[in-house]
């Protein structure tokens, strides 16, 4: 099942150069511009700039900035360690006849990028549901590019995001 979904999603992949540089954009492109409008999305949900002083609202809302950056940061390295435990090989490696969009080197399951965007996108919900919804949706469709691109199969993103939101929920919790 694995490999049938894989395939779904990676034969978008290699049609057209349009559709590739999409796919492209999505995986390696998108990522930046989420991480900058979640700090931005935190920043002005407080009304940062219409204060006299930056920093101090900053300062004030230190708490929920730390446990954005802190959960995806530790989503990171979890997934890191993982795929050093684990040492599951990337499709492009594993099945024939796969070529990734861009050479990725490392490991595959779980997926960094999938841990490191869930976990953002849940420690934003468990503060801000709706504006953690539309991070979620991101994260998703960072996955799902991912897979197209030939880089990770679906239990990679699945694993990832899992890993994320547990990451995110004991962040929460402690």
């Amino acid at each position: 099942m694995n490999e049938t979904i894989f395939y779904f999603f990676y034969n978008f992949a290699h049609q057209n150069n349009v559709l590739d540089q999409i796919i492209v954009f999505s995986a390696e492109t998108l990522p930046y511009f989420v991480l900058m409008l979640a700090g931005l999305f935190l920043l002005f949900h407080h009304d940062a700039f219409k204060a006299e002083s930056v920093l101090e609202v900053v300062l004030a809302k230190k708490k929920e900035f730390f446990k954005v950056l802190f959960s995806a940061f530790f989503g990171y390295v979890a997934s890191y360690l993982l795929k050093i435990l684990i040492a599951t090989p990337r499709p492009f490696d594993a099945l024939n006849g796969v070529q990734a969009l861009w050479y990725e080197g490392g490991y595959s399951f779980p997926s960094s990028h999938a841990a490191f965007f869930s976990a953002l996108a849940f420690s934003i919900f468990f503060m801000h549901k709706k504006a953690g919804l539309v991070f979620m949706v991101l994260a998703l469709v960072i996955g799902l590019a991912r897979i197209a691109a030939g880089v990770h199969f679906p239990v990679d993103i699945l694993g990832g995001l899992a890993l994320g939101a547990l990451i995110a929920y004991l962040v929460k919790k402690v």
